[in-house]
């Protein structure tokens, strides 16, 4: 049996990708949080395929994540925005119903790196990752602190890892 050293070693190091920002407020200019992901992507080697910014708006996001996963140069796609309790966040209603598998260990532990730093207001976060077809989705609070902790502490360091197992299956 492969041991975790084993299967990161055969993993991709280098992926290319989606950044899709849910905001009613920003465009691609103000997009300070997609920005980041995609220049600290790039930053890792990796390459961003697709960066938009799309409204709170359940359809609109369900139709940008399925183009999206439809990309044959997309392997991953990372969501940041509408991850709240407001009526206007509905990221994850428009994905989690996408996910053929859910990484329930991606809401665990961005919860508790969050908790670290923002305390019980961690619990207002409803960040989700799962599989749709064999392309790994994470959805992930929008505000810059958050895409930080998400893609610096969890994302990056997991993503070739991740892909090469969606893969596999």
């Amino acid at each position: 049996m492969m041991g975790i050293d084993e299967h990161k070693k055969h993993a991709p190091k280098k992926i290319s990708m989606a950044v899709l920002s849910v905001s009613s407020t920003r465009h691609l200019k103000n997009d300070k949080s997609g920005l980041w992901i995609k220049d600290q992507a790039e930053r890792e080697g990796h390459t961003v395929v697709l960066h938009r910014v799309i409204g709170d708006d359940q359809v609109g996001i369900s139709k940008a994540v399925f183009e999206a996963v439809q990309n044959p140069e997309c392997q991953a796609i990372l969501i940041t925005g509408g991850t709240g309790i407001t009526c206007s966040d509905v990221t994850i209603e428009a994905v989690r119903p996408l996910f053929s598998k859910e990484l329930t260990g991606f809401s665990a532990l961005f919860t508790m790196l969050s908790y670290n730093e923002i305390g019980s207001a961690a619990i207002l976060s409803r960040a989700v990752a799962g599989l749709i077809s064999n392309t790994p989705v994470f959805c992930m609070p929008g505000s810059f602190n958050a895409c930080q902790t998400a893609c610096k502490s969890i994302i990056f360091p997991e993503i070739g890892h991740i892909v090469k197992h969606a893969l596999d299956r």
